[in-house]
């Protein structure tokens, strides 16, 4: 019964082959709704984020004709346009360092309900900002950790203030190995840290008066 059974898993593949297709133009049209939405949110959130004029936009890439993928019938591809007048080009193509940490961060605020990640890590966030925006960053990430658990490198004390805990992390050279120590630091040394980081080696009573302001207002 060769022919009868080639002929059956003809039928077969056709019949799942439609539904594939169905399922996968309507996953095409969720995307649609979902990602002019998601533009809107995060481009939003750019704004404030010392990225003023930047643009974000997600393109819905067709596959090439013939090919089928467990994702659906296009590829998802992130563009950004860090200025006002540029063209959105591919996220990984024309971001900093700085601007991929703030423009993930923007993403993660906005889907902040969804993910099931549960540890995120932000590293030179705060790069090439300061005063207000640097603040905002630091509040945004404070919030995203009543959901997350967010560990983040600065080197801002606007952004360090915002941290609900501490980490110093130093270098030392023992024989020929350097290692690294983290340790976890007290109130007061975390007024000390922060003090630091405004006012560099010397700390003056009214740098350590500014240091214990900044944490006071951020755990309000």
């Amino acid at each position: 019964d060769l022919d009868t059974n080639l002929g059956k898993l003809d039928e077969d593949i056709r019949q799942e082959r439609d539904a594939y297709l169905k399922a996968a133009k309507e996953v095409t049209r969720r995307r649609e709704t979902a990602t002019r939405k998601l533009a809107r949110a995060v481009t939003s959130e750019m704004q404030e984020l010392g990225m003023p004029g930047g643009n974000f936009d997600v393109a819905l890439v067709p596959l090439a004709e013939g090919e089928a993928s467990a994702y659906g019938n296009e590829r998802i591809e992130f563009l950004v346009s860090a200025n006002s007048g540029q063209p959105a080009k591919p996220l990984n193509k024309v971001a900093s360092g700085g601007e991929l940490s703030r423009i993930s961060l923007a993403l993660q605020v906005v889907i902040a309900g969804l993910g099931s990640v549960p540890t995120m890590i932000f590293d030179e966030v705060d790069v090439g900002i300061g005063g207000r925006v640097a603040e905002i960053v630091g509040q945004k990430l404070r919030a995203l950790g009543k959901s997350h658990q967010v560990l983040c490198i600065t080197h801002l004390a606007q952004v360090a203030a915002q941290g609900e805990r501490h980490l110093a992390v130093s270098k030392r050279v023992e024989g020929k190995i350097t290692l690294a120590e983290v340790r976890p630091l007290a109130e007061r040394e975390r007024t000390l840290e922060i003090a630091r980081m405004i006012g560099g080696v010397e700390i003056s009573k009214q740098t350590l008066a500014h240091a214990k302001d900044m944490l006071s207002r951020a755990s309000a």
